[in-house]
């Protein structure tokens, strides 16, 4: 029976057993351990340290470190880690995800797995989606890593470099995700060693993973540069775009929010400029500007995907409803939207260095992470990351209903039910969360709620100095609370006096999100830690979901669809339509986010062998012996361009050549006419090359001529890859277009990607050659004169 038993198990719960093991081994340490003086608990840090020294696993002491952890956590904070708390603290220790609902203590969880990573010295990341809970997390869990003698520091944004040096420096750092990563970039662009801030990446935890590893995976992380706008242009191209009709001029693709320009479209556009080809190079700015007037047009609404303040565009992060400050859209696209509003123009950013969160984070070797929603996203989890989620227990049974959703035929009658529902709650007392989609949508309700002279806090991208105050207080009686999305995640949603007899905190959904996940977060703010609570969805079929995923399904289904007077839809089948609309969208967001990141893989791989290189030059003290294997190869490159394999000799271009070496070792080279063979030709190049390097070895200790070659190649080096990166984002942008060739876009941009980044690299040690000659060629000089 046993055997059969293990076979009928989920793996989920073969794995809770394993935990659940050694949760018994750490309680039998209680005793042990509640007996030690402070001083004998902070001593167990250098213990572990010295047994991890002499050859221990983190896997062999990880039941005495969590029994220290939790008895230091009861004596420091008052707080003693629940079983359920210990476990999730095993899966992050594995590099998994720890799925834990709201009020679970998920802050706690962290302390365990940071503690013992950190005993390993290579420093550990504790990351979350906003600088409050980064500080908060710090101030809070660092006390007990504080007391039992680790170090720790706090990253977050406009901080000076050494404290940044400093916060990295730190056992464990916490800090925002995006920091992070600019960081990374930042380092990258750095021209000297010391200026750089982080060390070799170890362990991180991430906490709301979801939002950080999936809803921020879209944006890619920019640090740009300003180049003046063409303002003109940008103001024309959105009068033009003003007039322009969906499927007459363009077509907008609303799964996955693309817009290409129709044959209409394109012949309108020329006619207006006077020209042939929109598509020619010498036109190339016009059609960029063009088509980024049209995405500012097409896909970016105001109080919704940006707010405009006080003159400027502000964009909103759709996850939390949280305006971004200072973060703008790059390639002209923020100075299109400008242009759009009628607002002043800005100065443009130009890439300079970009990465992508998922390639960004798939740089630490273990990486881990917490949320009260992962599960329906395990198989990109696992996918991207290689990571498992595991469904921790709750410590507190669940009390919360879920209810079934509300469908109305109309978004009017939905709002006025909504009134309803509010005003019914409210005469009891019991506090209402009314959580919306978009700052627009928050509004709207609060118009409603207006007209039936009810009071509501009003929490969007608008309001966010309060935030984590007012949703804080949106359990208290007789509250009635609007939140953007998941404004004010990571705040705990606590009851007031009486509120759990009245049903607890009532959660009511105005529209299914793209995700199940970010639906269930939001019935999570209510019944957290066993507390009752409600949560209920009233949609309508008018919603964004069912327009943008399910429309051509509904069109079908309208005929067959019965309505009590309200409005409401009676159709048994319909939460299956809702549920299946909302699976095509989840199914359609992961296609881009999987898109987005084959494509990055391609500027990964280049920007690893270009950042390889740029650290190389950097940090080493033989700076010219790093160089000189380029510079070896590199004059004979260009028999390549001139005298490529294969040809005849009639067809060589041997004063080219040779005009060509002269400018590169700025000596005369005279080749051979006599030759017959390339590979002669070749050979007869070396002595050249020889002698140059020969003098190269003689400026190898000059620290004088090192730091100019140093310093020149690494401008050289992000002059070159900031070009490149711009070529890149034009050949993605023509990827649509060029999806009619029959041709695997993917395959196209990895293909000519490959050829561009080929052409840039070669281009660059052409420059750096060119420049060390001249550099050693004028000591040289001066050398002589003196003599």
């Amino acid at each position: 029976m046993g055997v059969l038993n293990k076979w009928t198990q989920s793996k989920e719960q073969r794995t809770l057993k394993k935990y659940e093991k050694t949760i018994e081994k750490i309680n039998k340490k209680q005793h042990e351990y509640e007996q030690l003086t402070d001083e004998q608990l902070k001593a167990k840090t250098e213990e572990f340290k010295q047994l991890l020294a002499d050859g221990k696993t983190v896997d062999d002491i990880k039941v005495d470190a969590f029994a220290t952890v939790r008895e230091a956590s009861k004596r420091v904070l008052g707080l003693r880690h629940f079983d359920v708390q210990l476990i999730g603290g095993l899966v992050l220790l594995e590099g998994n995800i720890a799925e834990m609902p709201t009020g679970e203590g998920k802050t706690l969880v962290a302390s365990l797995p940071s503690y013992l990573r950190a005993l390993e010295g290579k420093g550990v990341h504790v990351i979350t989606v906003n600088e409050y809970l980064a500080r908060r997390d710090q101030s809070l869990i660092g006390q007990i890593h504080e007391f039992l003698g680790l170090t720790v520091g706090l990253n977050v944004p406009n901080i000076h470099p050494l404290e940044k040096q400093q916060a990295y420096k730190a056992d464990i750092t916490y800090g925002i995700g995006t920091e992070f990563g600019f960081d990374f970039l930042r380092d990258n662009m750095a021209y000297s060693s010391h200026q750089k801030v982080q060390r070799p990446y170890h362990y991180a935890i991430i906490d709301e993973i979801d939002s950080v590893l999936i809803d921020e995976a879209k944006t890619p992380l920019i640090i740009a540069g300003k180049m003046m706008p063409s303002q003109n242009l940008h103001n024309v191209c959105a009068k033009v775009t003003k007039n322009f009709k969906r499927d007459r001029d363009y077509t907008y693709d609303e799964e996955v929010k693309t817009v290409s320009l129709t044959d209409e479209g394109i012949n309108k556009i020329e006619k207006i400029f006077a020209i042939d080809n929109l598509f020619d190079l010498e036109h190339r700015a016009l059609n960029h500007y063009m088509m980024q007037a049209l995405r500012a047009r097409v896909l970016f609404e105001r109080d919704v995907d940006y707010i405009v303040d006080n003159g400027e565009v502000k964009l909103v992060d759709m996850n939390t409803g949280r305006v971004m400050e200072g973060r703008n859209l790059s390639e002209g696209l923020h100075q299109a939207i400008e242009a759009k509003e009628g607002l002043k123009i800005t100065e443009e950013n130009k890439a300079q260095a970009s990465v992508t969160i998922q390639n960004y984070f798939r740089m630490y070797p273990i990486l881990s992470g917490m949320t009260g929603t992962a599960k329906t996203e395990e198989t990109e989890f696992q996918h991207v990351y290689n990571m498992d989620v595991v469904q921790i227990p709750t410590n507190k049974p669940i009390m919360r209903k879920d209810m079934p959703d509300k469908v109305f035929l109309k978004k009017d009658q939905k709002y006025r039910y909504i009134v309803e529902e509010v005003q019914k709650r409210h005469e009891t007392g019991q506090p209402v969360l009314i959580g919306t989609t978009s700052i627009l949508q928050s509004e709207k309700v609060a118009k409603y709620l207006d007209e039936a002279k009810l009071p509501y806090q009003l929490l969007n991208a608008k309001s966010v100095e309060q935030e984590a105050h007012l949703i804080s207080l949106a359990g208290q009686r007789n509250q009635i609370t609007i939140a953007t999305n998941m404004a004010g995640r990571g705040t705990d949603i606590m009851l007031g006096e009486q509120v759990a007899e009245l049903g607890g905190l009532y959660v009511i959904g105005t529209e299914r999100h793209d995700s199940r996940r970010i639906d269930n977060q939001l019935k999570g703010r209510s019944g957290r830690q066993g507390d009752p609570g409600v949560s209920q969805f009233i949609i309508s079929l008018e919603d964004d979901l069912i327009v943008r995923y399910g429309k051509d399904d509904l069109e079908r289904k309208l005929p067959s669809i019965k309505t009590d007077e309200k409005g409401l839809v009676l159709n048994k089948d319909i939460d299956k339509f809702i549920d299946t609309t909302q699976k095509i969208a989840e199914g359609s967001h992961f296609q881009v986010r999987e898109f987005s990141l084959k494509l990055d893989n391609v500027i990964n791989d280049q920007r690893q062998v270009l950042y390889a290189l740029r650290n190389k030059i950097l940090e080493s003290t033989d700076t010219l012996k790093v160089l000189k294997r380029h510079m070896a190869d590199t004059p004979f490159a260009l028999f390549d361009r001139y005298i490529p394999e294969g040809t005849v000799k009639e067809d060589w271009r041997m004063k080219e050549l040779e005009t060509q070496l002269n400018h590169l070792l700025l000596v005369e080279v005279k080749l051979p006419e006599d030759v017959e063979e390339v590979e002669d030709l070749r050979e007869s190049l070396q002595p050249f090359v020889d002698e140059h390097l020969t003098l190269l070895e003689q400026y190898e200790d000059n620290e004088t001529v090192l730091e100019q070659v140093r310093q020149t190649s690494i401008s050289f080096i992000d002059r070159q890859w900031t070009q490149h990166l711009d070529e890149m984002t034009r050949m993605k942008e023509g990827l649509g277009m060029r999806q009619y060739q029959q041709e695997d876009p993917v395959q196209l941009y990895q293909r000519e990607g490959f050829e561009l980044f080929e052409m840039m690299f070669h281009g660059l040690e052409m420059d750096i050659t060119r420049m060390v000659t001249q550099i050693v060629r004028s000591y040289e000089k001066h050398k002589q004169a003196k003599n």
